[in-house]
C-alpha cells in the first residue's frame, strides 16, 4: 500500500465521520508497528486539517523493563510526526484469577479516556488480523452474535467515540508499509509469549489458517460484520421492550428490574431481557451458563430466600421481587456504633445562621440537615440535648413514623419502606439524648415533629 493509498484510506474514513471543528483526535500510541503506521497517517491528515487538535497517548504499564525506553521512543517519534505526545503511567491491580491482559486493557482505557471530551475521537490501530483474533477468542468463549460481532469500526465510549481506521487493512499491508517507508517501531517481547491467548492465536494458529485459506481474515471480518448487523436488530427490539421491565427502587432510587411476570416469559425472552438489563447498567454480559444459573435462582428460590450472585465485578441481588445489579465491593464491617455530633457543629443551624448543614459520618451516608417551615419537620434540639447518630438498631425497637397512625417494630418498618437488607446497616438514626427522633432518609418520629408552620429540620 503506497503512502497516498494509506493516507487516502485514513483520510477518507475520518472525513466520513463529519467531525466538528475543534474536536480532538486522540491516538492510543504504543509505538508498535500498527500504531506507528496509524500515527504516520494521522500526521499526514493533520497537515490538511488544522481545524482539529491531535494527541498521541502512550500508556506506561510498568510490566516490562523496556517500558521507559518505549515511552522515550514515542516522544521522539511524536516530535518527528509533529504531534504532541502524553505519557500516562498506570498501576495494575493484579491478583488471583485476574487476567494481566484484561487488567492492562482496563487501565489503559481509563487512562486514555480522561483525555477525551464528549465529541472527541479515540483512534486505535486494530487491523483485520486483530479482528480475526477477536472472533476466534469469541468462539473459544462460546459467545453469541454480540461477541462474534467482534470489533466495530465505530463504537461509542462513555466519553467520546472509538474509531478503528485500519480495521479493513491486513497485518501484511501494515508491515510492508512500515518497512517500505522505514518507520522505526518497538517490539514488545511479551508478544512472543504464547501463554497469552492472543499471542497463541497469532503465533501458532492464524499462520496455519492463512496457509490453508489466505483470505480467512477478510472473510472472518465479513462474518463479524453480518453478526453485528443481526445483533443491532436484536438490540433494537430488546430496547423497545426493556423499559416496561425497569423501575426505580423505592429506597435507593437505583434502576432495578421488576420480576413481576418474568417467569411467564419464554426462556429466550428471559435471556434477552436480563442481558439487556445488565448491559444497560454498564456491566459485562455473563456467559450462557452464568445467565442460566441467574435465571434459575431468580425463578426457583423461595420468595424470602436470599439471592446474591457475583459475576466478576458485578453483583446481582433479589429483593421484594426486584433484581438489583451493582458493582461488587468487599463488604465493610458495620458496627452498632454511637456517634455524638458536637454541639458546635449544630450551632449555625440552631441559631439560623445557616439553613443547611452536611456532616460527614464514618459509617453510611453524610447527615444532611436543612431548615424548613412546611412538610414533616423535626424540632431543633434543646441546648442540653446530646445529639448522636446510631446504626444497626435492634429490629424489635418500637418506632412511630410521622406518616403512620400507629407505631411499629423497626424491622417491619424497614421492610415496609422497601429498604434492601444489605443497605440497612448504612442507615443512620438520629437521637436526642436516648430518644430516637429521625431515621435518615425515611421518617421523623411523630412525637418530635414541629406543629403548625414552625421552623424545623426537614429531609435534605
Amino acid at each position: 500500500m503506497s503512502v497516498s493509498d494509506l493516507c487516502a484510506h485514513i483520510s477518507g474514513f475520518l472525513d466520513s465521520l463529519k467531525i466538528k471543528a475543534g474536536c480532538k483526535l486522540v491516538l492510543a500510541y504504543s509505538g508498535g508497528v500498527d500504531s506507528e503506521v496509524l500515527a504516520f497517517g494521522l500526521a499526514e491528515y493533520a497537515k490538511q486539517h488544522s481545524e482539529f487538535s491531535y494527541q498521541l497517548i502512550y500508556v506506561h504499564h510498568g510490566l516490562s523493563p523496556n517500558a521507559d525506553a518505549w515511552a522515550q521512543h514515542c516522544v521522539t517519534r511524536g516530535s518527528f510526526y509533529g504531534l504532541p505526545v502524553t505519557i500516562e503511567s498506570v498501576t495494575l491491580e493484579l491478583g488471583a484469577r485476574v487476567s494481566v491482559e484484561a487488567e492492562a486493557r482496563r487501565a489503559r482505557y481509563l487512562a486514555i479516556e480522561q483525555h477525551l471530551g464528549a465529541e472527541d475521537y479515540l483512534l486505535t490501530a486494530h487491523h483485520e488480523d486483530d479482528q480475526l483474533e477477536t472472533l476466534l477468542l469469541a468462539l473459544k468463549r462460546g459467545q453469541g452474535p454480540k461477541g462474534l460481532a467482534a470489533m466495530g469500526q465505530i463504537q461509542p465510549l462513555e466519553k467520546g467515540t472509538q474509531i478503528r481506521p485500519l480495521l479493513d487493512v491486513s497485518r501484511v499491508q501494515i508491515e510492508e508499509f512500515a518497512h517500505h517507508h522505514d518507520l522505526t517501531h518497538i517490539e514488545d517481547e511479551s508478544n512472543q509469549d504464547d501463554k497469552f491467548d492472543r499471542n497463541f492465536l497469532r503465533l501458532e494458529i492464524i499462520p496455519r489458517l492463512k496457509a490453508r485459506w489466505p483470505s480467512i481474515a477478510t472473510t472472518a471480518s465479513r462474518s463479524a460484520f453480518l453478526c453485528a448487523e443481526q445483533q443491532a436488530i436484536v438490540d433494537s427490539t430488546v430496547s423497545e421492550h426493556l423499559p416496561q421491565w425497569l423501575t426505580k427502587a423505592a429506597f435507593s432510587q437505583q434502576t432495578v428490574f421488576n420480576l413481576e411476570g418474568f417467569a411467564a416469559q419464554t426462556p429466550r425472552w428471559q435471556s434477552l431481557l436480563l442481558r439487556g438489563f445488565i448491559e444497560s447498567q454498564g456491566f459485562a454480559l455473563p456467559s450462557l451458563v452464568q445467565l442460566n444459573q441467574i435465571i434459575h435462582q431468580l425463578l426457583s428460590a423461595k420468595e424470602d430466600a436470599k439471592v446474591q450472585i457475583r459475576i466478576g465485578d458485578c453483583e446481582l441481588r433479589r429483593f421484594a421481587n426486584q433484581l438489583y445489579v451493582s458493582r461488587f465491593t468487599p463488604p465493610k464491617k458495620l458496627i452498632n456504633t454511637h456517634i455524638v455530633i458536637p454541639s458546635d457543629s449544630l450551632k449555625p443551624l440552631i441559631k439560623a445562621e445557616s439553613d443547611s448543614l452536611c456532616i460527614a459520618l464514618p459509617q453510611g451516608e453524610p447527615l444532611q440537615l436543612r431548615l424548613g417551615s412546611s412538610g414533616p419537620r423535626l424540632r431543633l434540639p434543646l441546648p442540653d440535648e446530646v445529639v448522636s447518630v446510631r446504626y444497626l438498631l435492634p429490629g424489635q425497637l418500637r418506632c412511630h413514623p410521622h406518616y403512620r397512625s400507629k407505631g411499629r417494630e423497626l424491622k417491619k418498618l424497614l421492610q415496609e419502606s422497601a429498604v434492601p437488607p444489605w443497605l440497612r446497616g448504612q442507615i443512620g438514626f438520629l437521637f436526642y439524648g436516648e430518644q430516637l427522633v429521625m431515621a435518615q432518609g425515611l421518617w421523623i418520629e411523630k412525637a418530635f415533629c414541629v406543629a403548625g408552620d414552625g421552623v424545623g429540620i426537614v429531609f435534605a
